[in-house]
């Protein structure tokens, strides 16, 4: 392949990319991949080219978004207050994806479907996630039956909920700190 190809292959995929995340933040993730790939001024064959599925697109529009909180979940793992690590951690995840409609459910649903392209980018997020609930739950803080998996719906609705809210508003720290009421011992 000529390095002209190669070039004009990763222009249409940073264009791809650049006009998925526009798409999804104005139309939420079940935006058209057609209307993307006209976006972005490239043919639906295109898209499929770069990104075989829905969850394809989703996962590289968003996966430097994922490994931050993976990330994150490391550092707040020296947090001197494991529940207020934790919290920290829940308003990032919920206030991130409750930019786009569709996303928290997106999520979620690779969270369970191992053969989703966005389940293991999720993995990481719910493994930092997992480490968090764990630290708070040893210090006595977070009751000890709720699972990782649990506590990433209940943040979920949270971000759905806030998507629901009138424009100007944003209930999403409110909603957590009664969550956060709600989970703790």
């Amino acid at each position: 392949m000529s390095d002209t190809k190669r070039a004009d292959g990763q222009r249409n995929y940073e264009r791809l990319l650049s006009e998925a995340r526009a798409a999804f933040a104005e139309h939420g993730t079940d935006v058209s991949l057609r209307d993307v790939a006209r976006r972005a001024g490239v043919g639906i064959g295109t898209l499929y080219r770069h990104f075989p599925t829905r969850d394809a697109l989703i996962e590289a529009a968003f996966r430097h978004g994922l490994e931050d909180l993976a990330d994150r979940a490391g550092v707040l793992l020296d947090a001197e207050s494991p529940s207020d690590a934790l919290a920290e951690w829940l308003l990032a995840f919920a206030a991130a994806f409750a930019r786009y409609q569709g996303l928290p459910a997106s999520l979620l649903a690779a969270l369970r479907d191992e053969t989703s392209s966005l389940h293991e980018s999720c993995e990481g997020m719910r493994d930092g996630a997992g480490r968090l609930l764990a630290r708070a739950q040893r210090d006595g803080a977070i009751r000890p039956d709720l699972t990782v998996g649990e506590l990433l719906s209940l943040t979920t609705a949270v971000a759905w909920a806030a998507q629901q809210s009138p424009p100007g508003t944003d209930p999403t720290a409110r909603l957590l700190g009664l969550l956060r009421t709600g989970i703790a011992v």
